[in-house]
């Protein structure tokens, strides 16, 4: 058997507890600099708090409403190479309140990204990449990011792309951008590229043939982290790694495809429109694509407008045309998660109504588990994690769609390699009723060297 190479899942996934002092603060203790952050308040009602590193740190999202993306300048400031600096919002830093925030990491500060080049005719010749649809697309490349360009299609045949602050480049006036820049071999054959590792600060740029005019495009260099793919019909914008994926797009109003970058198939999609009061929409393995959920306490509906009734792929997600995932004009955040052995399961399992509750296995010990009743009635979204409960059984539970106070409601084991139900509560055990999860890592059940990990 293959395990995971994750040997700590803090690199990846991490849970923080403090104390807000109602000015400014540096939160430390993360592991890694957060590119997806979650915080709420434990102590008293708020909002929850969701940001991350493509809509950019002051851009706040709450799953508790469906109010549209929201700019708030004094909440979570800065994400910082082990943690996030906050503000003295009161969603996130009310002095004296007790908080927790939950931490993924996505690509990190250096992402890196190859985009195959063809020439092909378009009212005379444009660059092509990925064999996408459009010609000449504006990029996003962001800061610190390597990104190759493969020109070794024999369309590339005189035609060398370079780089340029200039539209054009040297047909516009301009002149070659070399910094970070790398070239190789002849464009047309084999080995051909042009490299880019995009440096700080960097300023706008534009990929251009040095011999031809009227061939490129704009590449913008952003500091979110972040690059354009082009795997699906809709141009995305991700942030991915093997463990989550962060991907921006755009709708079009009508059945698309779009592209999250992980090279594997994502199990819980999380959707959010940020022009407009839209719901949160939610794709699960467990329900299939025929099904979406939404942060709310309704049971999952059938409905084939969300995801066009098609799984997603390791490529690429469908979206329907419900204007919650793809409204003309609509801008939208995916939150993409897999499966992955010893670290990530998305899962469900089917409730027995007894103290001797289910046992799901997960193949590692949770250090974090978000739960819902999927098949019939209502229920709460409940979001509980090894840190704040260090010892079984794990009682401290947000209700993820409501503004409420941390509760003390279930009662769950956290295994060595799953959890098991020890509650009667109908949000996590009603008899003969499906739930559904997502659950994360302390540690992978056995580490990239053998190693296992031991039971609570």
């Amino acid at each position: 058997m293959a395990y995971s190479s994750i040997d700590n899942g803090k690199n990846f996934f991490n849970t923080v507890l403090y104390t807000g002092n109602g000015g400014t603060q540096n939160i430390t203790g993360v592991g890694h600099k957060p590119d997806f952050n979650w915080i709420k308040c434990r102590s008293n009602t708020s909002d929850h708090a969701l940001q991350d590193i493509i809509r950019g740190n002051t851009k706040s999202l709450q799953s508790n409403t469906s109010s549209a993306d929201a700019t708030v300048t004094n909440g979570v400031t800065a994400f910082t190479s082990d943690g996030f600096n906050l503000g003295a919002g009161g969603d996130v830093n009310t002095s004296g309140r007790t908080y927790c925030s939950w931490n993924w990491k996505a690509a990190g500060a250096n992402p890196a990204k190859t985009y195959v080049v063809k020439v092909v005719s378009d009212g005379g010749n444009k660059y092509r990449l990925d064999d996408f649809a459009a010609n000449a697309v504006t990029l996003e490349l962001s800061e610190g990011g390597t990104f190759t360009f493969d020109q070794s299609d024999s369309s590339n045949n005189g035609h060398p792309l370079r780089f340029s602050t200039t539209s054009n480049g040297t047909h516009g006036g301009g002149s070659i951008y070399t910094t970070g820049v790398t070239v190789s071999g002849t464009p047309g054959q084999a080995g051909a590229k042009t490299v880019i590792i995009v440096a700080a600060s960097a300023p706008t740029l534009y990929y251009f043939c040095t011999v031809h005019s009227g061939m490129g495009g704009q590449a913008n260099t952003p500091t979110t982290n972040s690059f354009t793919n082009l795997d699906g019909s809709i141009q995305s914008n991700i942030s991915p790694a093997t463990t989550f994926s962060i991907v921006s797009y755009t709708g079009t109003g009508s059945n698309a495809t779009v592209g999250h970058g992980l090279s594997t198939v994502p199990k819980m999609i999380i959707v959010k429109k940020l022009n407009g009061a839209d719901s949160w929409t939610i794709y699960h393995v467990s329900l299939g694509p025929t099904k979406k959920i939404n942060f709310d306490t309704g049971a999952a509906g059938t409905q084939s407008d969300r995801w066009n009734d098609t799984s997603p792929t390791s490529s690429v997600f469908t979206v329907g045309t419900n204007n919650s995932v793809n409204a003309s004009s609509g801008t939208y955040i995916a939150y993409c998660f897999p499966d992955v052995q010893g670290f990530s399961k998305m899962g469900s399992y089917l409730g027995n109504g007894n103290t001797n509750g289910t046992f799901a296995y997960t193949g590692f010990k949770p250090a974090f588990t978000l739960f819902k009743k999927a098949s019939s009635g209502t229920g709460e979204w409940f979001l509980l994690d090894g840190i704040r409960d260090l010892f079984d059984p794990v009682k401290k539970v947000f209700e993820a769609n409501t503004t409420s106070a941390e509760s003390t409601d279930p009662d769950l084991d956290y295994l060595s390699n799953g959890f098991k139900v020890r509650t009667t509560n109908g949000n996590l055990n009603s008899n003969g009723v499906t739930y559904i999860y997502m659950a994360f890592a302390e540690n992978p059940f056995v580490s990239a060297a053998g190693i296992p990990v031991t039971a609570r």
